[in-house]
């Protein structure tokens, strides 16, 4: 099987789609939106393995997961290797798949045309710090929620909607060396009000938000 470049893998995550998650972060990402938190997936060149492996990985959690959610990084900057994910995904699961694009919905079309029927849900579009956020599963309101198949209806069509209190959530997963990552849709002050009640209880803080709008890189550490 191919290669791919992958940031790290959970479950369940219950904060990216309906249900519990998969959650895939692919690592490597042209796109670089300022004010990203997750500028600890930029890099190209890291995290390679195999796709055989990474779908091992995963065949224990197939049998609970109600969906799967790909993100980054940027999964279209390795179109072919999210292909063969896509399609070794299929052969484990009917769990709805869910991707998150920063690339306008238009400049993605023909590797979507060799897609068809394994994504049921693409969010696309770049994220932009200064736009308003007042959409459900979505960093700034410029983002688009495309609906693919009837599962990708049934399964997230509700997520046509202003964002609410109970999108306000966060998973959190522990690295193995005390790095704590935290998955969901952020509100913009979100981190920085964090970080400021954890630098208050004389915590370090680094988080992995763009240096140019936090002043932060790094890892959310205690």
């Amino acid at each position: 099987m191919s290669t791919i470049s992958l940031s790290r893998i959970h479950f369940p995550v219950t904060t990216l789609g309906p249900g519990n998650r998969i959650g895939i972060w692919m690592q490597g990402c042209s796109i670089r939106c300022p004010g990203c938190i997750s500028a600890d997936t930029w890099a190209a060149g890291r995290g390679q393995t195999t796709i055989e492996q990474v779908l091992l990985a995963m065949a224990d959690w197939f049998p609970q997961a109600d969906g799967v959610t790909i993100s980054g990084g940027e999964p279209f900057d390795q179109p072919n290797a999210l292909n063969e994910l896509l399609r070794g995904i299929r052969t484990y699961t009917k769990a709805d798949i869910l991707v998150f694009s920063g690339y306008p919905f238009e400049s993605i079309s023909q590797p979507l045309e060799g897609m068809t029927g394994l994504i049921d849900a693409l969010i696309s579009d770049p994220y932009e710090v200064e736009a308003p956020q007042t959409k459900a599963l979505r960093g700034s309101d410029n983002q688009r929620l495309h609906l693919f198949t009837l599962l990708g209806q049934n399964r997230l069509s509700s997520y046509e909607r202003p964002i609410g209190s109970e999108d306000r959530r966060f998973d959190l997963m522990m690295g193995e060396t005390g790095e704590v990552w935290m998955a969901g849709i952020p509100a913009r002050d979100d981190f920085e009000r964090l970080a400021t009640v954890l630098n208050e209880q004389h915590h370090q803080v680094l988080t992995t938000q763009d240096r140019s709008i936090r002043g932060r890189s790094g890892n959310l550490n205690d």
